[in-house]
This record gives structure tokens, sequence and C-alpha cells, in this order.
């Protein structure tokens, strides 16, 4: 699905590691980015060598996604990956870098969620919040900063995450602080690497999104969600951009898109009627469309 008031750029020879490829948004982008001829290293728990524990009975694996993209006229890689833990990482990221040569584009997108209150949510999965939303953008990123300062094609780092906008969220403080350090880290580094031309953004979706977590927690109803899409289509916009110039920009995908030209968002809606921004409202409160 792609939207004709975009134009959509030209990614041959363009290599992108992106976490969480099994599904959902990861997926999504993935696919996209292989329609306009980028190569995709595709991550993920989820592998049909093994069952991975708890992972084996979800639908979707880092091959089925490496062979999609690879139908689509480019090279894939699969890896099997747990962003928490530092070794892999850095091997993954040995692996991608030594099989294409160059990656250029690095997407953090693999994310945990569990929307619970401080005295509800035990701590075990507050670390597994904090290790693989915030520690994963940190190992992932931090994996690649020498290479990409050194790639002769448009560098990128970009994060699947909220802008930092409030100092608290009553009844998801836990999710929602491992969220904002994603971005906390992502726009730090656009400072950090300025000097290298490396793109350091976040994108977030305003409306909640069609994937199997909004589906499992029950948030909402298809009458409030849209389809994956609205958010690769910001992740190809941005990456049209010049990285040099365009960095540190905290996004949501229909501000964004609208300001791109996009004015038709009823493509991406699942059912009649423009969904709610309960997205962006699950961290700001405040938030009100600009269109």
């Amino acid at each position: 699905m792609t939207h004709e008031s975009l134009e959509r750029p030209d990614l041959t020879g363009s290599t992108a590691f992106i976490t969480g490829t099994t599904r959902g948004i990861g997926k999504a982008i993935a696919l996209a980015l292989a329609e306009q001829g980028c190569n995709v290293v595709s991550t993920g728990k989820t592998s049909e060598e093994d069952d991975y524990g708890e992972e084996k009975d979800l639908e979707g694996t880092i091959e089925e996604t490496a062979r999609e993209c690879r139908d689509r006229g480019v090279d894939a890689l699969p890896i099997q990956l747990n962003v928490r833990e530092e070794a892999a990482v850095e091997a993954a990221a040995a692996e991608a870098i030594d099989h294409f040569g160059e990656v250029n584009v690095v997407i953090n997108n693999a994310s945990a969620i569990q929307l619970a209150n401080v005295a509800d949510l035990p701590p075990n999965r507050f670390d597994l919040l904090c290790d693989v939303n915030v520690r994963g953008t940190y190992l992932v990123s931090r994996a690649f900063i020498d290479h990409l300062q050194d790639v002769e094609s448009d560098a990128w780092i970009l994060t699947n995450a909220p802008p930092v906008t409030v100092d608290r969220a009553p009844g998801q403080a836990p999710y929602a602080w491992s969220k904002m350090g994603m971005s906390f880290l992502t726009l730090s580094l656009a400072t950090e690497l300025s000097g290298h031309d490396v793109g350091c953004n976040s994108f977030w979706p305003v409306t909640a999104i069609d994937t199997r977590a909004t589906r499992y927690f029950g948030l909402g109803t298809e009458d409030d969600w849209r389809s994956p899409e609205v958010v690769s289509d910001t992740v190809l916009e941005i990456l049209s951009r010049d990285p040099a110039s365009f960095t540190g920009n905290a996004l949501y995908d229909e501000d964004f898109l609208h300001d791109a030209g996009v004015e038709d968002f009823s493509r991406y809606n699942l059912t009649d009627g423009d969904p709610a921004p309960m997205s962006a409202q699950m961290f700001d409160q405040d938030y009100e469309r600009s269109i």
C-alpha cells in the first residue's frame, strides 16, 4: 500500500538492519523498503530454526519476512536476535556488515509492551520493558555507530518511539518510561553524530496500529486502528530526506505525512471514519490533531 502523493525514494544499493521484523510494523517496514530496492536484515526472536520458547506459537518468522523481501527482488538476511543480549547484537551487526559490505539504515523497531501501573507490574516485567526497549535500542544503535560514520550511502538511525512530551504517565508509567527512553537515546545521537551526517529520528503513530499486540491487549477495535503501512510510509518519507539536515526529529506519522502532501488517510483506516489519536494520547493526553 503506497500513497500516490508521496514520492518513493530509490533505495537501490542500500541495506537496512531492522529489529522486530517477524510481524506487524517491523514487517511492514521491511517489505516497504524492499519494494524500493533496499536489502533487508530481518531480525527477531521467532525463527523457523527452533521454537524459541514462548515465541513458538506466534505467527511470522524472520525467515518468512526475508523470503517476502526477496520476492521483491532484493537480498535479505534473517538473523535470530534477542536485542537484550550484548554479544548477540554485536555478532548480528558484524554478520550483517560482512554479508552486505555496508549497512546504512538501522531501524529500532523491536519493543516489549505491558500496560500496567507501578503497583501491578512485576519487577521482572519492568526489567523486560527496559531491557528490550531502552537497552535494545542502545545496543543496536551503538553496534553500528562506527560503521555508519564511514558509509558512502545516506546513513540513518530511526526508532519507533514517541516524542518525550510529558513527565508522567499514570497507569502505564513503566512502559511509557521505556518507550521514551528509546526516543531520548535516538535524539541524543542526532547531536552526538551531527558531524558525520547520520540522520537520527524517532517516529510514532498518532492512532493505534493493527498489530498482534494491539489485538492481544484489547486496545480498541478495528474502528480505532490504522494499518501498519501508515508507519512504513512515514519511514520511506524520512528516507527520502537528507540525513545531514533531517535529524533530531521526533515525528508523528500523521502530521509528518500530511506535511509531505498526504491529505486523505482513509486508505490506511480499517473501517470508515478516521480513528481517534489513541496512540499519541497514550503518552500525551493533551495531544490534539493539527489537521
